[in-house]
């Protein structure tokens, strides 16, 4: 049984960082490809990134390249998301996922960018 639960999310001002992290239970984590997504409000279900088992082959939404970064920590099973210079735009829920589709995922943790 697939079971993943983020933290990490919170209020911060506009150009600031966030760290989440996504903790993984009831499957062999380092066989499987993970996933962030994110739901602004009012918006769709939108895929951020993605890591591969062996953190050779990451992916970004474009919106994102260059401010966010992936990673992954197989021995702790846990999945990473350090997101830099922070924008409006960024507010969301994020999620992590463990299909390119985004069902099965955790609760989802808010993000919200605000001065």
């Amino acid at each position: 049984q697939v079971h993943l639960v983020e933290s990490g999310g919170a209020l911060v001002q506009p150009g600031g960082s966030l760290n989440l992290s996504c903790a993984a239970s009831g499957f062999t984590f380092d066989i499987y490809w993970m996933f962030w997504f994110r739901q602004a409000p009012g918006k769709g279900f939108e895929r951020v990134s993605g890591i591969n088992p062996t953190s050779d082959s990451l992916t970004y939404t474009d919106s994102v390249k260059g401010r966010f970064t992936v990673s992954r920590d197989n021995a702790k099973k846990t999945l990473y998301l350090q997101m830099n210079s922070l924008q409006s735009d960024d507010t969301a829920v994020y999620y992590c996922a463990r299909d390119t589709g985004g069902s099965m995922r955790g609760p989802g943790t808010q993000v919200t960018v605000s001065s």
